[in-house]
């Protein structure tokens, strides 16, 4: 495994990965093996399945999990419509031979997690926010990552034609199961330092000077340390490059930082609450417990 091709194709993808990111990454890619990726939200976590999609030239296949995510909507069903018009044509036709016509290939819906296992391109499954669905969808999840292969009681047992690279993400809302933790590389992501998220504000907003990516930085860091409901995530700073750019800010001072404020905040209370400090948050440097 050769970390250092590895990194720089993640680069090359718009990922800036750190050492752990990139080791993590390519044990997963050698051993087949899904990872779990915890972390807030807006750290990157969706756009490393992204580009390891990219860099490995996998087609990729996204699952978005919810409360009440059924196998229904993961893994298939059968187009009840169209099989109702099959039995409608059949003209009392036997149902022996019927049945066969009914769950037959043409009348089944792939859902993300069977388009997965049935692809014949390899693929990057992501399989998004799982901690949003609950403890039954993990156990579903239990024999796909096993072995790569589903059971279809009207087909039988459906394997994977190639391997997918898996990757689950979860924010932390709850604790997931021990059973599925067991079959997961695990990888933690966290708010970048300042010099790394001024590197990745440049390698996505390269006009931007280099000066104000580091302001943007630095300031962003500090509005991550005070109570708020949202912290901004990597997205909203890069929103927020783009936005300096487009109305001529030639440095981030409070009356700037006060006027763009709903690119990086979505709460009315965390908007009061770093306009307020505005002054405080572009002077000398505060420290968490002064924040609260």
């Amino acid at each position: 495994m050769d970390s250092t091709a590895l990194a720089a194709d993640l680069r090359s993808a718009g990922y800036l990965a750190d050492d752990r990111t990139v080791l993590v990454s390519g044990l997963a890619i050698e051993l087949g093996k899904p990872v779990l990726v915890e972390g807030p939200a807006g750290v990157g976590k969706t756009e490393l399945a992204k580009a390891l999609a990219q860099v490995t030239g996998r087609d990729l296949v996204r699952l978005q999990c919810y409360e009440g995510l059924d196998e229904a909507r993961a893994l298939y069903e059968w187009n009840y419509r169209a099989q109702l018009l099959r039995i409608q044509a059949a003209h009392g036709g036997e149902w022996d031979g019927l049945r066969d016509d009914l769950f037959a290939e043409e009348f089944l819906l792939e859902r993300p997690l069977l388009k997965a296992i049935r692809s014949e391109r390899p693929v990057v499954l992501l399989v998004d926010e799982i901690d949003k669905a609950d403890q039954e969808f993990e156990a579903l999840l239990l024999e796909l990552l096993s072995d790569f292969q589903v059971s279809i009681p009207e087909l039988g047992t459906v394997h994977a034609s190639s391997r997918p690279l898996v990757l689950l993400t979860s924010n932390a809302a709850r604790e997931l199961t021990e059973a599925l933790k067991r079959r997961c590389l695990y990888l933690t992501l966290d708010y970048p330092g300042v010099e790394r998220e001024r590197d990745i504000l440049l390698e996505h907003v390269p006009e931007l000077p280099e000066g104000i990516a580091l302001r943007i930085a630095e300031v962003a860091a500090k509005i991550r340390e005070l109570d708020l409901r949202k912290p901004p995530a990597i997205s909203e700073t890069i929103d927020w490059a783009h936005s300096l750019l487009l109305i001529g800010a030639e440095a981030v001072s409070p009356s700037v930082l006060r006027e763009t404020l709903p690119v990086i905040l979505k709460h009315r209370t965390d908007l009061d609450l770093v306009a307020e400090r505005a002054g405080v948050l572009l002077g000398e440097p505060i420290g968490r417990g002064a924040a609260r």
